[in-house]
C-alpha cells in the first residue's frame, strides 16, 4: 500500500525530478534512474522513465542525442534546453510552495 501511494505521488513530480537530474549536464536514461534511486525515490523503470523523457523532448524542454558506443549498445543522451531550465526553475518554485503548504497542514493538523 505504501508503495502505491509513493508511486502516485511520484507521477505528479517525476517530470520535474528528471529536469532536475539534468541541471548539472547531460545524462542518459539509466544514469537518471540511478540518480533518482540514490535520492531515495525508489527504482524508476524504463517503462516509466523513457515516456517522461520523450514527453519532455516533445515539449522542447530537453534535447536527446544518440551516440554510438565503442563497446555495447549506443545511448541516447539528454540535456536541458533554455526552455527546460526555465521550466525547471518555475515548476521547482511552485513545487516548493506546494510542499510548504502540505507540510504546514500535516504538522498543524489543519489548524492555522
Amino acid at each position: 500500500m505504501a508503495a502505491d501511494r509513493r508511486s502516485s505521488w511520484l507521477k505528479g513530480v517525476l517530470d520535474l525530478l528528471v529536469l532536475s537530474c539534468l541541471t548539472e549536464g547531460e545524462s542518459y536514461g539509466y544514469e537518471i534512474s540511478k540518480s533518482l534511486a540514490a535520492a531515495g525515490l525508489g527504482e524508476i523503470k524504463g517503462g516509466t522513465l523513457y515516456p517522461v523523457l520523450n514527453r519532455l523532448e516533445e515539449a522542447g524542454l530537453v534535447v536527446g542525442e544518440f551516440r554510438a558506443a565503442e563497446r555495447g549498445p549506443g545511448r541516447r543522451y539528454y540535456r536541458l534546453t533554455d526552455a527546460g531550465r526555465r521550466a525547471r526553475a518555475e515548476q521547482g518554485a511552485s513545487w516548493l510552495e506546494f510542499h510548504t503548504a502540505v507540510t504546514s497542514m500535516l504538522t498543524t493538523g489543519g489548524t492555522s
